[in-house]
């Protein structure tokens, strides 16, 4: 049985190898990001990229990660592609420079540890100091953030699953969505933080807000702890180009761009008790997820490639 065992995970191994290599070769031919060779913000994003399937694929048979593996995961879709609820100058610079800043000084922090998944790091980031706290809280509340918004038109809705409960909880859709736009508002939530939806004790939705990059998951948050499967950022760097110090209309424009096939995916996990990875794994697996269809629709040629081993991704 173990021989058995060593010998799948070992033609697992050679077949991750070659995947990363051929999505690193389509990276470079243009398949993905069509146009000029990979220079500059073009091959840091092929890097990473190709370093999130890395990541997704040897997570999948259980090759040990380090510090320096948490990664700022790339956007699934362009950075103008939230317009006009979000403009194209506040995306790169809230992903290219405060996600990165978080990104690398919470691998500073943990240099010389063994690295938790993402999302174990952030139960006990409070008592583990600040460097945890703001630096672990806000590379995950960010990873969390691309992965639940979608260009306009495209986010789907609710289940009715969700739906039902949202119904339950608050009355309404318009119920659900005055209370999290208040509670949001600076007269809520004043100065930087994040307000959220969350499947609480019970399996009741609630609505919740944090400072700074706390977040729901924390052991001693303020607010109501539980697993969260909606937030928005209120940082002013996430609005103040656009909407200056007019946060509420930032939150109200900001529904348009929610992407309901994600959170309704999260909700049906947090009933069961997980959590949102939100890693950069499953950052890059959704780039690539975006891509193809347009790939496709292009008559570019695509890969499909068949382990003998089973992996699940993260949502």
């Amino acid at each position: 049985m173990a021989g058995s065992t060593l010998r799948r995970r070992t033609r697992g191994a050679l077949a991750l190898g070659a995947a990363v290599v051929v999505a690193s070769r389509c990276l470079d031919l243009g398949f993905l990001f069509p146009g000029a060779a990979p220079s500059g913000k073009a091959s840091s994003r092929r890097d990473m990229v190709t370093g999130g399937i890395a990541g997704a694929l040897m997570a999948a048979v259980g090759a040990p990660q380090q510090a320096s593996a948490y990664e700022l995961p790339p956007l699934p879709y362009a950075y103008d592609a939230l317009e006009p609820s979000i403009d194209k100058a506040t995306m790169e610079f809230h992903h290219d420079k405060h996600h990165l800043t978080y990104v690398t000084n919470i691998n500073k922090a943990l240099e010389g540890k063994d690295q938790p998944a993402l999302v174990e790091l952030q139960k006990t980031a409070i008592q583990s100091g600040p460097a945890f706290r703001n630096s672990g809280g806000g590379t995950y509340n960010h990873n969390f953030f691309w992965l639940e918004m979608a260009p306009k038109g495209t986010g789907g809705s609710p289940s009715s699953k969700l739906a039902a409960a949202i119904d339950e909880a608050f009355g309404s859709m318009d119920d659900f969505k005055a209370k999290f736009e208040a509670a949001g508002a600076p007269g809520a939530r004043f100065g930087s933080g994040w307000v959220w939806l969350v499947v609480a004790e019970g399996n009741k939705l609630a609505i919740t807000s944090t400072p700074n990059q706390d977040n729901p998951l924390m052991d001693g948050v303020e607010g109501t702890p539980g697993i969260p499967v909606l937030g928005c950022d209120v940082w002013e760097h996430a609005y103040y180009l656009k909407y200056q110090f007019k946060r509420p209309d930032y939150i109200k424009a900001w529904w348009d761009v929610v992407n309901w096939n994600q959170v309704s995916a999260w909700y049906e996990d947090a009933l069961a008790g997980k959590a949102p990875t939100a890693d950069s794994s499953s950052a890059a697996a959704a780039l690539v997820g975006a891509r193809r269809p347009q790939q496709e629709a292009r008559g570019k040629p695509s890969f499909g490639l068949k382990f003998d081993f089973q992996a699940q991704f993260g949502s």
